[in-house]
């Protein structure tokens, strides 16, 4: 099955994107999920458009992504949580809750779909997570996870 990717699949490719899925993968999580569309010769108009929004999403470039790691990797980020007097989380903490954070820092909004984490968060202490900022730069942040 061929789709027209609207958002990042990792593993895959990037919005705009045409690729080769097999088809239980594309009709039962791809589309559902509005990660992709079916490709057809009329949505090549498509594929343009998405790929003009993503060029200019991504237009500061490179230099201005190795800043902004430069201040991420600088010194850690500290997201406020409610927990326990045991220092146990209510629920975890999402890559919202770091996205706000990581904003608070950078002064710019940060993509909470190029946040990684390895495993949920759900104490408090010291994390690290890893954003991609641009296609060629990633950043590690250390997260510190302090109660509220």
């Amino acid at each position: 099955m061929k789709l027209i990717l609207t958002q990042e699949v990792t593993g895959l490719g990037a919005p705009g994107d045409v690729v080769e899925v097999k088809d239980g993968y594309g009709r039962n999580y791809l589309v559902p999920r509005g990660l992709g569309i079916r490709w057809t010769r009329g949505a090549e108009k498509t594929v343009e458009s998405i790929k003009a929004a993503r060029s200019s999403r991504a237009l500061r470039g490179q230099d201005h992504a190795e800043e902004i790691r430069a201040k991420l990797e600088a010194a850690p980020v500290n997201v406020q949580v409610r927990a326990g007097e045991t220092g146990r989380l209510f629920g975890a903490v999402t890559v919202t809750d770091i996205a706000g954070a990581l904003a608070e820092v950078t002064g710019e909004d940060v993509d909470k779909r190029t946040i990684a984490i390895a495993n949920p968060i759900k104490a408090l202490g010291s994390h690290e997570i890893t954003v991609r900022l641009h296609e060629d730069v990633t950043a590690t942040v250390t997260v510190n996870v302090v109660p509220a």
